[in-house]
C-alpha cells in the first residue's frame, strides 16, 4: 500500500456525555495521535484522558473484527451471512415456541454514544415485540426522564444547569470533575467551575465523599447515603414556610403548586440531622442564600437519583428550582434547543408508567421498559413468559446492575444469548454468538442524546476516521440485518431498503429548529456541518421550557399524583431506618463505566479499585490502612484493599464501578491483569425506587470483616 501523508481528522470523543472536540493525526490509516481541538466551539480544546483510550481501542488485539460462535465451548470464526442467519433463526424458533416475551434486551450505556444503534435498533426491537426490555436506564438517569414526563410532559424535556451564567450552583450525589457531567453534557467543567467562583458566585456540593468536586468547591456538606430525601424536604420546607418562594416568570404556567405545597409541607421530618449528618440550621442557611441569589440552580445526579426514593428527590429538586424563579430562567435550569430536535420533531416517545408490568414480581414498566434488576429473576423463574433468550446490545450488567453472581448463574441457563458487542465481556462470555460492531473512530457520527443535554446549544457532524476493514459491519447495518431477516420470516411481502443514518439526520435538521423548513437563511443541513467539522455554536440557552410543555394542560404539573403518593412509603420506611455502614460507588477520569479497563494508558499507575474507609472506622473495625478486608452484604462479598480515607463520612465507604475482571472466559488481557472487584457483587436487586424501578445502589448495608476472621467461619 502506498505511504499516505500525515492528515488531520476533526470529531467528537463519543467516551463520555461531555463530546469534547478532538483533532486526530492519521497517517496509513493509523492514528498518530490525539488533542483537543482548540477550534472546537464548544470545548475549546479541552480533553480528558479518555480521548487518548481512543487509539488503544483501535487497536486493542482483544477487539472482535469478526463474529464468533461459541463451538463446544471454544469461540469461532464466522462469516457474517452465518451469523446473521443464525441470530434470527434462533430468536425466531424460540419467540415462535415459547412466545414474544421469551426474549429479553437489554441495552447499555455506548448505546447513545451511537446514533447507528439508535436510528436502526428499536426498528428491530419493535419486531420482536417482548416487553422483557431493560437497559443501564434503571440504574442511571430514569428518576430525569420519569420526573421530566410527569411534571413536563415529555420524558426528554430535561433541563440542565445553566453553568456558565449561574451565581450560585448546588451540587448534590454528583461528582462532575470525575464524570465530566452527566444529564449535563459539559466540556471541560472544572474551568466552567472556576470561572463561576472567579465571578463571585458560589458552588455548595453535598455528598458522602469529599469528592474531587467537593475538593474544588465554596463549601462541601457530609451527607447520609439515601437520606438526600429529607434534606430536599427540609430545604424546601424552609422555602415555603418562610416566604421565600417566588416562581416568578413561572407563575402563569404552574398548576398544582399548592397541592404540592401541602404535600411537602404535610411531612413531618423529626430529627433531621441525626437523619442526614447535616444540622437543620445548616439546611435552612443553605435554603436562604440559594433564595437570594440572583441566579441559581439546584443540580443533583447519579447519587439522589440511585436511591430508593430516586423519583421523590428529582421532583423536590424541580420544585425548588422552581419555586425559587429559578426553571426556564438563565443562570438556573435551562432547556436546550438541539438542532436534531426529539421532542419537537417526534422522534422519540412521551413517556410512561405501569403500560405492562413484569411477570414475576408484577412491577410497573416506566418509559418504555422494566427494571434491570429483574433480569434475574424473568430468567430463573419457570413458567410462560420465561426468558429463554438474551439480546445484549453494547451492555455488560454482569458488572452494571445489582446481584452481578446472580445475573451470572441465570445467563449460564439461557437457551440462546446474542450480544453485539467488539469485546468478550463477563457478558458476552455467555453468549452463543457474538456481532462486534465497528470501533468508535471507524463509523460516522452524530451526538443524538447529548447535544439535547448541553449547556450551550451547540451541534456538529463527526466523519470517520479510520476505514473499517472491507468485511465490517456499522452497529446500525447489523441491526438493518437482523431487522431484514426478521421480515423475511415474518412473511413481509416487502423489506426495508438500506438507509444510513446520516440521511435521517439530514431529514432531522432540515424539520429541526435551525433548518430549511423554518426558512431561515442560516438554514442547517448535513451539508452545512460537514463544511463546519469543529463544530457550530448556535446560541446559549434560552428560556423556552413553557412553550414546549407536552403535558395535557399545557402547563407544568408540580403535583404528580404517583409522585405525590409516594411521600406515604417514605414516612413508612423512615420507621424501619437503621444506622448502619453503607456502601456508595464512586467515579474516576480515566474509567467509563465497566469497559474502558483494557486501555493501557487509562489502567496504569496505581491500584483505584479500593475501599475508601475513614480512619475511624478502621479504628472501629480494628484494621489497618492498606490491609485486604472482605465486605459482605446481603448478597455477596467479596476482599479488597481498605484505603484510609478523611473524605470518606463517617460511616460510609466506597468502591469505584465496573471492575471485577476476573471471571473465567473473560477475553480482556489487559483488564484481566488490573481486575479489581465488582461493586455489583455486593449491591442488591430488592432495593429499589419502589415507584419507578431505579436500583438503590447507593447506601447498601454492609459488614466488614478480616479475611482470618472469614476463614475461621
Amino acid at each position: 500500500m502506498a505511504h499516505q501523508e500525515k492528515c488531520t481528522h476533526y470529531r467528537a470523543c463519543t467516551l463520555c456525555e461531555a463530546i469534547c472536540g478532538l483533532a486526530i493525526e492519521v497517517a496509513d490509516n493509523r492514528v498518530i495521535s490525539i488533542k483537543g481541538d482548540p477550534d472546537d466551539p464548544f470545548s475549546k480544546g479541552h480533553i480528558c484522558p479518555k480521548a487518548l483510550a481512543l487509539k488503544d481501542i483501535q487497536e486493542d488485539p482483544d477487539r472482535l473484527k469478526k463474529p464468533v460462535k461459541k463451538v463446544n465451548g471454544a469461540w469461532v470464526e464466522i462469516c457474517w451471512d452465518e451469523a446473521f442467519d443464525l441470530a434470527a433463526d434462533r430468536l425466531w424458533d424460540i419467540q415462535q415456541t415459547h412466545g414474544p416475551d421469551a426474549i429479553g434486551v437489554y441495552l447499555g450505556n455506548p448505546n447513545v454514544h451511537n446514533y447507528g444503534a439508535l436510528t436502526h435498533g428499536p426498528v428491530f426491537l419493535r419486531l420482536l415485540k417482548s416487553k422483557n426490555r431493560f437497559s443501564a436506564t434503571s440504574v442511571d438517569q430514569l428518576p430525569h426522564q420519569y420526573i421530566s414526563y410527569v411534571m413536563y410532559g415529555h420524558q426528554f424535556l430535561i433541563p440542565v444547569p445553566d453553568i456558565d451564567h449561574t451565581d450560585h450552583m448546588i451540587i448534590m450525589g454528583a461528582n462532575p470533575l470525575a464524570s465530566n457531567g452527566s444529564i449535563m453534557t459539559v466540556p471541560d467543567v472544572k474551568g466552567r467551575l472556576d470561572r463561576l467562583k472567579a465571578r463571585g458566585g458560589q458552588v455548595i456540593v453535598i455528598d458522602p465523599r469529599r469528592s474531587e468536586t467537593a475538593k474544588k468547591a465554596t463549601a462541601h456538606h457530609f451527607i447520609t447515603p439515601g437520606r438526600d430525601v429529607i434534606f430536599l424536604l427540609a430545604f424546601l420546607q424552609h422555602l415555603l414556610r418562610e416566604k421565600l418562594c417566588n416562581p416568578a416568570h413561572l407563575t402563569d404556567h404552574l398548576e398544582n403548586f399548592d397541592t404540592a405545597r401541602a404535600a411537602v409541607e404535610g411531612v413531618v421530618l423529626g430529627d433531621v440531622k441525626q437523619q442526614t449528618g447535616i444540622a437543620l440550621e445548616d439546611i435552612q442557611r443553605m435554603a436562604e442564600d440559594f433564595a437570594a441569589a440572583e441566579r441559581a440552580v439546584f443540580y443533583g445526579r447519579m447519587g439522589v437519583s440511585t436511591n430508593p426514593y430516586g423519583a421523590l428527590c428529582q421532583w423536590l429538586i424541580q420544585l425548588i428550582n422552581i419555586a425559587t424563579g429559578n426553571l426556564d430562567r438563565v443562570g438556573g435550569m435551562m432547556i436546550p434547543l438541539p438542532a436534531v430536535d426529539l421532542v419537537g420533531f417526534q422522534l422519540v416517545g412521551r413517556g410512561g408508567r405501569d403500560r405492562w408490568q413484569s411477570r414475576v414480581s408484577k412491577r410497573p414498566e416506566v418509559c418504555g421498559e422494566l427494571s434491570a434488576s429483574l433480569m434475574a429473576e424473568e430468567i430463573l423463574t419457570p413458567g410462560a413468559g420465561q426468558i429463554r433468550a438474551m439480546l445484549l446490545g453494547a451492555g455488560n450488567p454482569i458488572l452494571s446492575t445489582p446481584n452481578g453472581a446472580q445475573l451470572d448463574e441465570a445467563f449460564a441457563g439461557l437457551d440462546f444469548m446474542v450480544a453485539l458487542d467488539f469485546y468478550i465481556t463477563e457478558s458476552s462470555r455467555h453468549a452463543d454468538l457474538i456481532l462486534p460492531p465497528t470501533a468508535p473512530l471507524e463509523h460516522d457520527h452524530y451526538d443524538v442524546s447529548f447535544l439535547g443535554l448541553a449547556v450551550s446549544n451547540v451541534t456538529r457532524f463527526n466523519d470517520k476516521v479510520i476505514d473499517a476493514a472491507p468485511d465490517s459491519y456499522d452497529e446500525w447495518e447489523i441491526y438493518h440485518e437482523l431487522t431484514r431477516r426478521y421480515l423475511r420470516k415474518m412473511g413481509a411481502p416487502t423489506l426495508p431498503k438500506k438507509r444510513a443514518p446520516h440521511r435521517l439526520i439530514d431529514m432531522a435538521l432540515s424539520n429541526g429548529p435551525y433548518g430549511r423548513r423554518r426558512a431561515r437563511p442560516e438554514a442547517l443541513s448535513l451539508r452545512k456541518l460537514k463544511a463546519h467539522p469543529h463544530g457550530l455554536y448556535l446560541g446559549d440557552l434560552k428560556p423556552l421550557l413553557t412553550r414546549r410543555l407536552k403535558t395535557k394542560s399545557g402547563k407544568i404539573d408540580c403535583a404528580p399524583a404517583a409522585v405525590v403518593a409516594d411521600l406515604k412509603r417514605l414516612q413508612a420506611d423512615r420507621a424501619q431506618w437503621q444506622d448502619s455502614l453503607v456502601l456508595i460507588g464512586r467515579r474516576h477520569i480515566r474509567s467509563n463505566n465497566s469497559w474502558l479497563h483494557n486501555s493501557p494508558r487509562l489502567v496504569k499507575g496505581k491500584n483505584r479499585c479500593t475501599l475508601l474507609i475513614h480512619p475511624d472506622d478502621l479504628e472501629k473495625h480494628q484494621m489497618q490502612d492498606g490491609q485486604v478486608v472482605c465486605v459482605s452484604s446481603r448478597v455477596g462479598q467479596v476482599t479488597v484493599t481498605a484505603e484510609a480515607s478523611a473524605d470518606m463520612m463517617p460511616g460510609v465507604v466506597s468502591l469505584p464501578h465496573g471492575w471485577g475482571h476476573d471471571r473465567s472466559g473473560v477475553k480482556l488481557e489487559v483488564a484481566r491483569a488490573h481486575a479489581g472487584v465488582s461493586v455489583n457483587d455486593l449491591t442488591d436487586e430488592t432495593r429499589l425506587d419502589e415507584l419507578i424501578g431505579t436500583v438503590a445502589l447507593n447506601g447498601v448495608p454492609v459488614e466488614l470483616s478480616s479475611l482470618e476472621s472469614v476463614e475461621e467461619k
